[in-house]
This record gives C-alpha cells, sequence and structure tokens, in this order.
C-alpha cells in the first residue's frame, strides 16, 4: 500500500485512461476524488469498485474549465479526505478531427483552451496547499501527438504542446516547495476516444509499435502510479512516452 494516507484527485476519471488510473491509486491506498463532468453512472460505477476493495473514493461532478466549479470540488475533496497529495490532471476536451483549412477558430480556440484550462484551475486551486505543506505531486496527461504530427490533430498537438509547457513550468517554480511535476504521454490508446478505430487500423498500429500491441489504460495508469510513489521523489519535470517503443527520447 504504498500511497496509504494519501489523498488525490484525478479529473476527468469516469472512463478510460482517467479511471484506471483512479482504481489504480486506490487499489495501492489513495483515498480518491472522482471527478466527472456528465458521466455520473461511470463515475459512480468506478467508486462502488474501489469501495467495494475496501478503498475509499468519492466521485465529484465539476467541469474542470469552470474556476468556481472546481473550487467547490477541491473543498469537498478535502472535507471528505484532508489536504490533496497526488493531482492528476486527466480531463480533456474532445478532439476537432479536422484539417487545419477546414476548422473554425471556435473549434480550435475550444479545444487549446479548454485544454489548458483544464488544468489551470485545478493547479490554481491545489497549489497553495502543496505549497504550505511543501510536498505534492501533480501529473498531466499529455498526448505523443503534442511531440509529433498528424492530418486533422492540429488542434490536439496545440493544447497537448501547451500542457507540456505548462507541466516544465510548474516542475520549476514548484520544485522548490518539493512539489514535482511530471507529464505522462500516452501512445495509441484503446478508450471511448480510440473506439472508431477499425480493427484493421489498430492491427496496423500495433504491427508499427516495438511492442506489437497498442495501449491500454491501465499501462498509463502504471506510469502514473510509479510518478505518484515516494520512490519517483527525485523525478520532475520529466515527459515519460507510454507508446509501447513508438516514441523514443
Amino acid at each position: 500500500m504504498s500511497l496509504q494516507g494519501k489523498v488525490a484527485l484525478v479529473t476527468g476519471s469516469s472512463r478510460g485512461i482517467g479511471a484506471a488510473t483512479a482504481r489504480l491509486l486506490a487499489k495501492h491506498g489513495a483515498a480518491v476524488a472522482v471527478n466527472y463532468y456528465e458521466h455520473k453512472q461511470a463515475a459512480d460505477a468506478v467508486v462502488t469498485e474501489v469501495v467495494d476493495r475496501g478503498g475509499k473514493a468519492i466521485a465529484i461532478q465539476a467541469d474542470a474549465r469552470n474556476s468556481k466549479q472546481v473550487m467547490a470540488m477541491v473543498d469537498r475533496a478535502v472535507s471528505e479526505f484532508g489536504p490533496i497529495d497526488i493531482l492528476v490532471l486527466n480531463a480533456g476536451m474532445k478532439v476537432p478531427f479536422k484539417m487545419f483549412m477546414e476548422m473554425s477558430h471556435e473549434e480550435f480556440e475550444g479545444k487549446v483552451m479548454g485544454e489548458l484550462n483544464c488544468c489551470f484551475y485545478p493547479v490554481k486551486a491545489i497549489a497553495p496547499s502543496m505549497i504550505e505543506r511543501k510536498c505534492g505531486c501533480i501529473i498531466g496527461i499529455s498526448s505523443g501527438l503534442s511531440r509529433y504530427a498528424s492530418d486533422k490533430f492540429s488542434a490536439h498537438t496545440t493544447a497537448k504542446s501547451g500542457l507540456d509547457g505548462l507541466m516544465k513550468a510548474l516542475a520549476y517554480e514548484l520544485g522548490p516547495y518539493g512539489i514535482r511535476v511530471n507529464t505522462v504521454a500516452p501512445g495509441l490508446t484503446m478508450t471511448d476516444a480510440t473506439s472508431w478505430m477499425t480493427p484493421e487500423h489498430v492491427a496496423a498500429q500495433a504491427s508499427r509499435t516495438p511492442l506489437r500491441r497498442v495501449g491500454m489504460p491501465e499501462d498509463v495508469a502504471g506510469m502514473v502510479l510509479a510518478l505518484a510513489r515516494d520512490e519517483t521523489s527525485f523525478v520532475t519535470g520529466a515527459y515519460i512516452p507510454v507508446s509501447g517503443g513508438n516514441q523514443m527520447i
């Protein structure tokens, strides 16, 4: 139980990578606030699974792009479990899957600013307590597409590149207070967001991956757990691909 006594907030954790992360952190002893925006049943299912296994979790509805809702979410999590030690920034916006020249400014801005606000407001709400206690761990969920380009992903690439930059800046500024900030960058991972892909497309991607498979949410959650543990207390400012070797740095 390497996270026993720790409190974690995982934004966007009703499904996919966020849900897998919430379950794994709870399995290792953390009390987890499961944030959701609209999928209440899915969030409640994550909480039920955690509690049935003897863990601690609550589901909290909040739009991570909204400052007041984020503050209310953090206040509830703290009143229930105590100060937040681990913040996982997983909430994000749907990708406008269009070539740049076909995309409206509203679509582009919505993705880029929405994604960054999903990081800005939770950090603003939680970092002061971490600074006061001189400890804490912040992990941003990025994407391999933040480092390379692909058709119809210009807004996503821009948004995740911005997240990468913010995580580096925070690692530098918050490091003197004992707060670690790192970035996890999944490659192709099978979630609701990738369910549109045909089996042939997924197989083709797997064949080009050194480990000869695509990712699962649990693969990404495993890296988040590793970074949240005290054993990685000298790791900050890192960008870590979880891509089966597709992205090597």
